[in-house]
């Protein structure tokens, strides 16, 4: 396979966007539908999701919000829960604090996630088999990402309603979510969208510029706080949105790329079967 064939196909599987037709207005309105709709068929009674501060769940806030009030106004029951995940004190908690004033969600809920995270965290590390990788801080940022995705399941399924994922394209081509944390979802209004794609919505929805242009972090390990994705990732967004929409990239970036979809593929499929594993041997 060309390195172009394969550009193709990661394109396809990602189901990114035409940018030669994308239109903000358009995309904003086809992805409220989309929730409006599934809401409607599933009878779900809303939507949850964890809101940061960053441009994704910003956006992807405002596009449940919508929908939910679009539900209703059709004679529906429906409510967004916009739930807020500090790891204790959240660093950037003005923006967070922006974000939902934006958003203008129905219920504001506010899970410290701290004293669970820290807790079983220090069960882990007396264990029988301590946990001694150079990389501790990195696998507590993994157990953070996935109590908070606990959170939001037990809200929701109290609440009869579905959880939302902030999955857009590019996070999804080099695998920049955890397994089973902020990866795990019922519904992904995102998806297919590079991040420069989601940031025009965001412009389109009249999201506060600081945010929209706010610089994308994970920020799960506590030794690295405000980590910039790009920084540990070795390659910027705009060019994995360069990639994505099918331009030229630099022959190392296109590598980094490649790179990080192949490793992360796992995090992208079902759990490995034996027939699945074994029939393709």
């Amino acid at each position: 396979m060309t390195d172009k064939q394969l550009q193709s196909q990661i394109i396809a599987a990602l189901e990114v966007v035409d940018p030669d037709t994308f239109d903000a207005a358009a995309e904003a309105e086809r992805r409220i539908d989309f929730l409006a709709r599934y809401l409607q068929d599933t009878g779900a009674k809303g939507l949850v999701l964890g809101i940061s501060g960053g441009v994704d769940s910003t956006v992807a806030g405002r596009l449940c919000q919508l929908a939910c009030e679009r539900v209703r106004a059709a004679g529906g029951e429906a409510r967004f829960v916009a739930v807020r995940l500090p790891y204790r004190v959240q660093k950037d908690e003005e923006d967070a604090a922006a974000a939902v004033e934006f958003i203008a969600p129905d219920v504001v809920e506010t899970v410290d996630i701290g004293p669970a995270t820290d807790e079983l965290w220090d069960q882990i590390l007396a264990s029988a088999t301590p946990v001694t990788d150079a990389r501790d801080d990195y696998h507590k940022g993994n157990v953070k990402a996935r109590l908070r995705m606990t959170a939001q399941y037990a809200i929701a399924g109290a609440r009869g309603m579905l959880v939302v994922g902030t999955d857009q394209a590019a996070e999804a081509a080099v695998g920049f979510f955890t397994k089973y944390g902020d990866g795990a979802a019922d519904v992904t209004p995102l998806f297919g969208l590079p991040k420069r794609r989601v940031r025009e919505i965001g412009v389109h929805l009249g999201t506060p510029e600081a945010l929209v242009n706010k610089v994308p972090t994970a920020d799960l390990e506590s030794d690295k706080p405000m980590l910039p994705d790009e920084e540990a990732l070795g390659v910027r967004y705009d060019v994995v949105d360069d990639y994505l929409e099918g331009r030229d990239v630099p022959a190392e970036d296109e590598a980094t790329i490649v790179g990080w979809y192949r490793r992360t593929a796992h995090k992208r499929a079902l759990p490995v079967t034996p027939d699945g594993y074994l029939g393709r041997r």
